[in-house]
């Protein structure tokens, strides 16, 4: 921890550091689940700054030897109870957006107009920026949690439409902390999938091919997915919404699946698989990590003895699990 402290103390000096940083941070503060210890250092860098602060701290934690940990908006993660070792770096104050000059990052022929949006957006103020710009494209995403950066490095989909449909390319900070502009290929996505979850480093913003809509007409498909969202009961517990991704090999969602099983209600300790989404599985007050890795083990396995199928976790697992088996654990940045 000294070392870790004395790292953050001279970079702050000279970067002139603006933002918030504390230590010892209770991670159940910024995940959507409510749960996740502590982590060692949590530092959000300012807006005006932010790109050059946050290649300082990359490269510097390098040296150090002290993992990194990228947050976005906490909507796709569960934190482990013992925490995050190392730093959190908090995306949340890099928000913003802005449309280009025609033909920029163009990607194909049509009326369109390409949009940049900052990387610590949330997903549903991009929707709403965009409806009052009177550009379409990214109504789909409106009603979900969740940032523009962790929806890019996902490739999230709902309603029949995926981030890869309308994204042509990427600004990113890549492992040698030079700033890159990575156009998109449709041959680098797939369901969920995206080259970022392979490449380490830091996406910064993401630019959309939007097209030119009547403000009224997007604003009401928005409300229409905010309110499907809501009768499927993702607002009323703390959740990660859909826990597993969905395989149309499978034959039906996989909600259906665990519902047709009767594990809705299945429990284990604060956690359980929501009575209205068997895809869902709820933080009901008290639920810890361990509880809700347990349950989706659980419920994977009753999936797999009763139908011999393999579904696989949407969610992430995060930070310190150190001797817990099973699901695998997503690595940090170091």
């Amino acid at each position: 921890m000294n070392t870790l402290r004395e790292m953050i103390e001279k970079i702050n000096m000279e970067t002139n550091f603006s933002g918030e940083l504390r230590f010892n941070e209770p991670m159940a503060a910024h995940t959507t689940f409510n749960v996740g210890g502590p982590a060692d250092l949590w530092v959000k860098p300012g807006e005006d700054f932010f790109p050059r602060y946050t290649a300082v701290l990359l490269k510097e934690a390098r040296s150090y030897g002290i993992p990194v940990f990228i947050l976005g908006g906490g909507a796709n993660i569960v934190v482990a109870d013992r925490g995050i070792r190392g730093i959190v770096l908090d995306t949340s104050g890099w928000m913003g957006w802005s449309v280009l000059p025609p033909g920029k990052g163009k990607r194909q022929d049509g009326d369109w107009i390409c949009m940049g949006i900052r990387s610590g957006t949330t997903v549903d103020a991009a929707a709403e920026a965009a409806a009052g710009l009177g550009l379409g494209g990214l109504e789909f995403l409106a009603g979900m949690p969740g940032s523009v950066g962790g929806a890019v490095w996902m490739n999230a989909r709902c309603y029949e439409r995926s981030v890869s449909d309308i994204l042509v390319q990427t600004e990113f900070l890549d492992a040698a902390y030079i700033l890159r502009e990575i156009p998109f290929r449709a041959e680098d996505f797939a369901y969920k999938k995206s080259p970022f979850q392979d490449m380490p480093g830091l996406i910064l913003s993401a630019q959309f091919r939007l097209a030119p809509r009547d403000r009224e007409d997007i604003r009401g498909e928005m409300e229409k997915h905010r309110q499907d969202r809501e009768r499927k009961g993702h607002y009323r517990y703390p959740s990660a919404g859909s826990v597993f991704k969905n395989n149309r090999e499978f034959g039906k969602p996989t909600g259906k699946i665990i519902d047709e099983l009767g594990l809705r209600g299945l429990r284990q300790g604060g956690a359980t698989v929501a009575d209205y989404h068997g895809n869902i599985i709820i933080n009901t007050g008290n639920a810890t990590a361990a509880d809700i890795r347990g349950l989706v083990e659980t419920v994977g396995d009753r999936v797999y003895t009763a139908l011999g199928i393999r579904l696989e976790p949407e969610i992430l697992f995060v930070g310190d699990w150190d001797g817990y088996e099973g699901i695998p654990t997503r690595d940090v940045l170091s």
